[in-house]
């Protein structure tokens, strides 16, 4: 019989998709608030080049920026982080639409977790209506993708944000492992 322990802690990150800065930053200035100071942040790319699924809800152009916390979390604390984040983007929403999407998800040494409202078939059920979603695992040094994974996921510079994030959190890992 295999003994129940509990979760090691996993590095935060965040997708943001936006189409204005100002909003993108005090969603960021939210998040900071809730979960502490980045350790890594991309350069913002145009999501809708990759895909327009958000520009009529948007209402433009939509761009995403990568946010990776400092802190880790447990991960039974998936679910309530994307309550918060649901919480924050209904705050924007305007007769206009939503103003801006934020995706957390978590990195461990062997995968990228994202938590959705949306449920199918390779999605987890975790609590209060929220799944994760086994997004990207980490294999023979890289990102691998699923059917299923979301086009953005798949670029080569969301993998070098993603195996940035991986490095600082083995480092934080390793860290805490020696403690032991």
């Amino acid at each position: 019989m295999g003994t129940a322990m509990q979760f090691e802690p996993e590095k935060l990150i965040c997708a943001v998709l936006y189409t204005d800065a100002q909003t993108a930053e005090a969603a960021i200035t939210r998040l900071t608030a809730a979960y502490g100071n980045t350790d890594l942040e991309s350069e913002p790319y145009c999501f809708s080049e990759i895909s327009p699924y958000y520009d009529e809800e948007m209402g433009g152009m939509v761009y995403r920026r990568l946010l990776s916390f400092a802190v880790c979390r447990d991960p039974a604390e998936l679910a309530a982080i994307k309550t918060f984040t649901n919480q924050i983007e209904q705050e924007t929403v305007t007769d206009t639409g939503r103003q801006i999407n934020l995706d957390p998800g978590l990195i461990s040494p062997g995968r990228l977790s994202l938590a959705t409202t949306k449920n199918a078939g390779h999605r987890i059920p975790l609590s209060d209506g929220i799944y994760a979603e086994l997004t990207l695992f980490y294999a023979r040094g890289a990102w691998n993708p699923f059917p299923w994974t979301y086009m953005d996921f798949k670029l080569p510079q969301v993998h070098a944000f993603l195996t940035q994030a991986r490095k600082i959190y083995m480092q934080q890992r390793k860290s805490w492992l020696s403690c032991r």
